[in-house]
This record gives structure tokens, C-alpha cells and sequence, in this order.
């Protein structure tokens, strides 16, 4: 039987490469072949790249605001740009052609590419990084309980880009809980598993879990944010992440891509979705 298992990956905050996500893909194989004893192959794998839709007005701002105006403390002021700027940009306007429905978009996309490499009704894990776990569940928030759902889907027919094969949300440092203070009650999660997995794949197990180091000022556990957390997030993980030079201060922020341990638990995560697929 040729099971597979599809994988979206999506990047955080700052300035990012197109390929960022290729050692990460490339641990993750190595670690599922180790646990499995089978072929990488059973992984198929979609990283989502929305960095470019800000970098350029991001550093045509720089170079006005910064660079024009010979401020002082230029590179951390182009950190400060590159990385507020993209939480800021991301907010929702009632406008058309919005930020937020264009970095939705490429998730689309995503899922569209994934679908056909993988197959319309495949298990889904989502595993994203910083502001891209907020992207992530804001995105499956719109697919499960609003109208935008129809703006993103591109084949209407497959179930994995409807959501209803989502298995497994992994984030990585996010900052979700802060988004909880722009509402009064921040008490609607995203489903993990999607209440249609099983009917897709009746023995795949899932749910949410949350890696955060407790170094990286911008992660947060979200269990504690709202009791309707607590039931939606399965666990939050305490994790060191990052290398000797940073794996003890806020800038481990960058290390969970890179993380062995944290590559490890998602392997055999996926080894047990492999095995008890239908």
C-alpha cells in the first residue's frame, strides 16, 4: 500500500530564505528512515515561504527611515524592522488584496502542491515556527469555522486542502498567546485532530503540541492561555534548543529547526500515523 503522509512547514518571523527549511527536511528524513526503517519517501513535504510578500517594503522602509535619515544602531534597527514589521503587516484589514490574504494564500498553494503529490485524502502534520504558528492556526481557524475557508482552497474536492485531514499541529516557539490580547475572549482553538480525520483515517491519532524553550522570550506554553486551550493543546513541551552560544539567551529563538530531539519526537510521531493508516 503506498501511504504517505504530507507535511507543510512554515518559517517565522524576520528575514528568510526560500530555502530555509532544507536542513530541517533533511533531519526529519534522516530520523524517519531511523525509526521506521523505511524510506524517506513516505514523507512528503511542502515548505510555505511567505517572507517575500513584506521583504521588499520592509527594506524600501529602511532604507527611508533608516538609512536616509543616518539613524544610529542600524543593524538593530533592521532586526526591529524585519521582525515587527512582519507581525504587524500580517494584521487583518478591511481592505482587498490584504497582507493577511495573500500570506493565507500561499499556504493555499501549499496545500495544493502537497495534495497532488500526495494524494487528496493523506494525513496532514503542520509544523510551523514563531508568527508562521500563528499564520498556521489562523489559517485552519478560517477553514474550520468561517467563510474566508472558500478564498484559499484551490481543489475544492480534496479533503487535505479542506482541512479534514489534519493529524498533527506542531509549533515551535510561537508567540500565539500575545495574539490573545487583541480579543476580550480567546477562547476558540483550531480543532487538532480536524473532527473529520477519522472518517478519512479511522485509526490515525493526533493533536496539538507546543515546543517552547524557556531562553526564547517571543514562546510561550499555550495551555495555560484559556481553559478551552487546555483541552485543544495535547501538551506543551519544554525544550533547549539552539547551540552553545545561544542555547542559554533569547536568541535560541532560531534553534528549533535545528533541534535533533525535537526531530526525533516528530518522526515517530509519523511513524505511528504510517501504521495505522487505512
Amino acid at each position: 500500500m503506498n501511504r504517505k503522509i504530507g507535511i507543510v512547514i512554515l518559517h517565522g518571523l524576520g528575514r528568510q530564505k526560500e530555502d530555509y527549511a532544507s536542513s530541517f527536511v533533511a533531519l526529519l528524513q534522516e530520523k524517519y528512515r531511523k525509526a521506521s526503517g523505511r524510506k524517506p519517501s513516505d514523507l512528503v513535504i511542502e515548505p510555505v515561504y511567505w517572507a517575500d510578500i513584506f521583504e521588499e517594503r520592509e527594506q524600501r522602509l529602511y532604507e527611508r527611515l533608516v538609512t536616509g535619515n543616518k539613524l544610529r544602531y542600524r543593524d538593530l534597527r533592521r532586526f526591529v524592522i524585519h521582525y515587527l514589521a512582519d507581525a504587524v503587516a500580517y494584521q487583518p484589514v478591511d481592505t482587498k488584496e490584504q497582507n493577511y490574504e495573500a500570506v493565507h494564500r500561499t499556504i493555499g498553494e501549499a496545500l495544493n502542491r502537497l495534495s497532488q503529490r500526495a494524494g487528496t485524502t493523506t494525513p496532514l502534520y503542520v509544523i510551523a515556527h514563531s508568527l508562521g504558528a500563528v499564520i498556521a492556526s489562523n489559517y485552519f481557524y478560517d477553514l474550520q469555522r468561517t467563510t474566508r475557508r472558500d478564498a484559499v482552497i484551490i481543489d475544492r474536492e480534496s479533503a487535505l486542502e479542506r482541512g479534514e485531514t489534519l493529524t498533527r499541529f506542531l509549533s515551535f516557539g510561537t508567540t500565539l498567546p500575545l495574539w490573545s490580547l487583541r480579543y476580550r475572549d480567546f477562547n476558540q482553538p483550531i480543532v487538532v485532530p480536524s473532527p473529520l480525520l477519522h472518517h478519512h483515517h479511522p485509526g490515525v491519532q493526533g493533536g496539538w503540541i507546543n515546543y517552547y524553550d524557556k531562553d526564547d522570550i517571543l514562546a510561550y506554553p499555550l495551555r495555560d492561555i484559556d481553559p478551552m486551550y487546555a483541552r485543544a493543546v495535547k501538551k506543551d513541551v519544554q525544550v533547549s534548543v539552539g547551540n552553545w552560544l545561544t542555547s542559554w539567551n533569547p536568541f535560541c529563538h532560531n534553534g528549533y529547526y535545528k533541534s535533533k530531539p525535537i526531530a526525533d519526537a516528530i518522526a515517530k510521531m509519523m511513524v505511528d500515523t504510517w501504521k495505522s493508516m487505512s
